[in-house]
């Protein structure tokens, strides 16, 4: 059963970093989303060492998600997005994908996936450019009549 005051539990923390670009995975939105105006406005969130990025919604972006460890961070990143513009209806759930913890999501809700077709409405939806998608479906794409396989995480494209 999980603890958050047990010995070994981090202490459960979530900071906004100084500036965006503090964040270690900038370079990588930087280079894939499609509104890069939103960079500047993303937050680089602290729970444990190292910043990541929450980008917000806006332009083509729908919406957005931050994983966490446990729901314990899932909550302080979630109040911490609340306090912020373009992080609307922040909230906090199970990931759908049984490898990884909870998530916290802001914005519309995400599309289903479903087949091939999903890839590339998932990657509009979190605003990623037509290249960045057009370059996951090529690099996730071995035969022609084989199946993509659908990312869990939107970060993955």
């Amino acid at each position: 059963m999980h603890n958050p005051s047990a010995v070994r539990h981090p202490p459960v923390t979530a900071t906004a970093a100084a500036h965006p670009r503090d964040a270690y995975d900038f370079d990588y939105y930087e280079q894939r989303i499609s509104d890069t105006w939103l960079l500047e406005k993303s937050v680089a969130v602290r729970t444990l060492r190292m910043p990541f990025l929450a980008v917000p919604a806006g332009g083509t972006r729908r919406g957005g998600y931050y994983p966490v460890s446990c729901f314990c961070f899932g909550l302080k990143v979630r109040d911490l997005l609340l306090e912020q513009p373009g992080f609307p209806n922040p909230r906090l759930r199970l990931s759908s994908c049984p490898d990884t913890g909870p998530v916290v999501e802001w914005g519309e809700k995400p599309p289903m996936l479903w087949g091939n077709r999903s890839v590339t409405a998932l990657g509009r939806f979190y605003g990623y450019s037509e290249a960045a998608i057009a370059d996951f479906v090529q690099r996730h794409h071995t035969t022609p009549s084989s199946a993509i396989s659908v990312p869990c995480s939107p970060t993955a494209l």
